[in-house]
């Protein structure tokens, strides 16, 4: 089985250059990064949680997981500046592409009822942001390991300079969005 890297290069890429007529193949969009956040707002009044949120982070991307402050003091919420409040990855290169086809192959057809990631995600510039309520959909989390299901926030950073290049690249990769609904 080819790697992700490789359909792209090999199918993607031409496809892509082909539908939107770029005459330099810079101009083809490409995954640049994909950046996966855990918020943990219960982590006030339990700092523990934290730490094992970042564990269990680190086993979905293969890479260790950051721990993210809080970057003011918001006295409704009992926060102060600097407590620890989630965690993040940025994964990059062949990490993200490994990453990119576990989430498409094998985590998201995991997800209950799944009939494809909603099309409203983009945010104007190509770039793709969606939400995972469960993140025992991913095959490196131990079900009977956890305490809590928790969810994340995946985003899909792309070169692409539109939605809809970003939605080709990510359609071409795999992605299963949502079929539009016929209006019979």
């Amino acid at each position: 089985m080819a790697t992700m890297k490789e359909q792209y290069e090999s199918e993607c890429k031409p496809q892509l250059e082909k539908e939107f007529g770029y005459t330099n193949r810079m101009e083809i969009p490409r995954l640049e990064k994909i950046v996966l956040n855990m918020g943990l707002g219960e982590a006030v009044q339990n700092p523990k949680i934290v730490e094992k949120a970042a564990n269990e982070l680190s086993l979905i991307a293969g890479q260790k997981a950051v721990v993210t402050r809080a970057r003011k003091s918001i006295a409704t919420f009992k926060l102060r500046e600097g407590m620890p409040i989630g965690a993040r990855v940025t994964l990059r290169q062949e990490k993200m592409y490994d990453f990119f086809s576990k989430l498409v192959n094998i985590a998201l057809p995991r997800v209950r009822d799944f009939r494809g990631v909603s099309i409203k995600g983009f945010d104007g510039n190509g770039n793709y942001s969606m939400g995972v309520t469960e993140h025992i959909i991913f095959p490196e989390v131990d079900y009977d390991k956890i305490d809590k299901i928790r969810g994340l926030n995946v985003t899909i950073v792309t070169s692409a300079g539109t939605d809809d290049e970003g939605r080709a690249l990510l359609q071409k990769l795999g992605m299963p969005f949502k079929q539009k609904k016929s209006s019979n």
